[in-house]
């Protein structure tokens, strides 16, 4: 399983990579379009800050603030493994930080994972099954694990799915999968998953 997964990593993030930057823009803002039709008023949002080839959340998380929406993000602990959490309200507070990921370190203001609603996550490759496939350390599947009340919205390029994606026990389904297409899982928004913030 893990020399699967490891191959089907190298082939996404070949895929990914190849992207054109303003590809990847035009995309990512498409993706917060579809994703904002599915975030309730008040709702608070945990979504991750994006390097430079992931989902750009940037336009996601201005779309955010200007709802009113609170937002949280990660801070990668990496002695441990996990994710500690902070309320996000500027952008200045964001500093290139674990992996280059931007992180508030220095202006953190501390978040509970009770706090959150929804959780956004990224993923270097879905199928349409649920299944999600990260970068490998296993950081938000330990967090999901501890928290799996929150519901699960994975987002990614169209690009990166794969059609029977390797999964195993420790592997947590989503509840709905976003591209720039709209919604992928659970079947274009009509299937079975998480209904409590969907629209009727």
């Amino acid at each position: 399983m893990r020399e699967q997964k490891e191959s089907v990593r190298k082939i996404l993030r070949q895929k990914k990579e190849a992207m054109l930057p303003e590809e990847r823009l035009s995309k990512s803002q498409r993706i917060c379009r579809h994703l904002m039709n599915v975030i309730s008023d008040g709702e608070t949002v945990m979504v991750f800050t994006s390097k430079e080839k992931e989902v750009n959340t940037r336009p996601l998380i201005m779309a955010l603030f200007g709802q009113g929406n609170p937002v949280v993000v990660p801070i990668i602990v990496k002695e441990d493994y996990s994710l500690r959490l902070s309320y996000l309200r500027d952008f200045s507070a964001l500093v290139p930080s674990t992996f280059g990921v931007p992180e508030p370190i220095g202006s953190e203001i501390p978040a509970a994972a009770d706090d959150i609603d929804t959780i956004i996550l990224p993923m270097l490759g879905f199928d349409r099954k649920g299944g999600r496939i990260g970068y490998g350390a296993g950081y938000y599947d330990r967090f999901l694990s501890k928290n799996p009340g929150l519901r699960k919205i994975g987002i990614a390029f169209a690009c990166q799915e794969v059609d029977n994606l390797p999964v195993d026990e420790n592997d947590i389904r989503m509840d709905a999968i976003i591209t720039e297409d709209g919604m992928v899982y659970p079947d274009g928004g009509t299937g079975s998953g998480d209904q409590r913030h969907r629209d009727t």
